[in-house]
Order: structure tokens, then C-alpha cells, then sequence
């Protein structure tokens, strides 16, 4: 199962690619395009040339996970830009936007550590 924790490493694809891809090309695609280990537990998120699907790849430690999810209607409007990488971190909280077809960049959260100050020393 694809367990999204707040340590999840989230990385975005931000060129499209092509779905007749399968796992195995995806992961070609991990390593030679993203210059980065696929079997790292990373959580990859790529968008179709329609942008009207996007992919998750990740690796558990026993084989790799391939999850879609294809609109009914519409695109991925948010989909991150170009940012010289090829690929951007993303936060979970920001994932959850994305995969709800809203913009990334515009979400939202509580920072996930801040120090805890006692009462009395504020």
C-alpha cells in the first residue's frame, strides 16, 4: 500500500511523458531524466501530454507501485512548471492539492516541525 506520511519524499515530473510507458520505462525514465534512485522509497508523480492523467511510482522494498488517476473531464491545470531540474519536491499537503487538480503552489499548512516554547518562557 502507498502510505503518504509527512516525511514522504515527493518529487513532480515537470515535463509530460508518455503513458505507453509502463513500470519499467518509468523507472528508466527515474534514472536517466531525473538522475535520481528509483528505489529510494521517493514517491515520483508524472502528467500525460493530455495532462488529463497523471502517475505515481514508488518502490516499498519488495517491487515498485504504479498508481493512476485519470480526470473525467478536464486537465491538470495546476501541473508545476520548468524549473531546470526536471523534477520539484512537493509536500504531501501540496500532493493532495495536485491530485485534486488544484495548484500546488497555492496550498496551504502548517509548517510540519516548529519548536515548542513553554508559557513561561514567552
Amino acid at each position: 500500500m502507498i502510505q503518504i506520511a509527512p516525511n514522504t519524499r515527493i518529487l513532480v515530473a515537470v515535463e509530460p511523458i508518455d503513458f505507453r510507458k509502463g513500470i519499467d520505462g518509468m523507472v528508466a525514465l527515474c534514472r536517466q531524466a531525473l538522475n535520481r534512485n528509483p528505489f529510494d522509497s521517493t514517491l515520483f508523480v508524472f502528467v500525460s501530454r493530455s495532462a488529463q492523467s497523471l502517475r505515481c511510482l514508488t518502490y516499498d522494498g519488495q517491487g515498485f507501485w504504479l498508481c493512476q488517476k485519470r480526470l473525467s473531464e478536464g486537465r491538470f491545470r495546476g501541473w508545476p512548471r520548468a524549473s531546470g531540474t526536471g523534477a520539484i519536491q512537493l509536500a504531501p499537503h501540496q500532493l493532495y492539492q495536485l491530485l485534486w487538480n488544484g495548484d500546488p503552489s497555492r496550498a496551504q499548512a502548517a509548517p510540519l516541525w516548529r519548536p515548542v516554547v513553554p508559557a513561561d518562557a514567552a
